[in-house]
């Protein structure tokens, strides 16, 4: 596998695509319970291909990937060559940006001395997408990019 099989759950909400995956495989809902039964690797791999295509597409589209942690916010722009990077970090050990009310902290002191911005960029690997997914992996999440979009403009306006 190139990313990591779907959850049962996962599985549960694309159903009607896995369907659409088998019988693109000429896979029969018949055979496809005999497949599981008789050959519960094969049906395992099928899974996995699935899995990676669902992925793999998801990546594809993805634009914004955003990251929270106690002090830090991490929100990316994916864009055709690179990854761009707005970093907010809070040097101040009583905010956990995680929480409600260390978010409301941050929204109401970004001009703090405490709130510190960073840019950068970073060019993809052989594969951007796994680049992506690696992120993903750490915790990040797909966005549509607003809060990106904010904070951008906001750093703009600093510089």
């Amino acid at each position: 596998m190139k990313y990591q099989r779907l959850s049962k759950e996962q599985l549960e909400e694309l159903h009607v695509e896995f369907i659409n995956f088998l019988a693109t495989q000429s896979i029969t809902a018949e055979e496809w319970n005999e497949i599981k039964i008789d050959k519960p690797q094969v049906a395992e791999d099928e899974i996995d291909v699935f899995s990676d295509l669902v992925w793999e597409k998801a990546l594809q589209n993805a634009k914004y990937l955003e990251h929270f942690s106690k002090d830090q916010i991490h929100l990316f722009e994916l864009t055709e060559d690179q990854m761009l990077l707005i970093a907010i970090k809070i040097n101040n050990d009583a905010i956990d940006v995680t929480t409600k009310e260390g978010y409301q902290w941050l929204q109401q002191n970004l001009l703090n001395d405490e709130v510190v911005f960073y840019n950068a960029s970073k060019e993809y690997t052989g594969d951007k997408n796994l680049d992506k997914f690696k992120l993903i992996q750490k915790g990040a999440n797909i966005t549509k990019g607003e809060l990106y979009h904010y904070f951008a403009k906001l750093v703009q306006g600093r510089e």
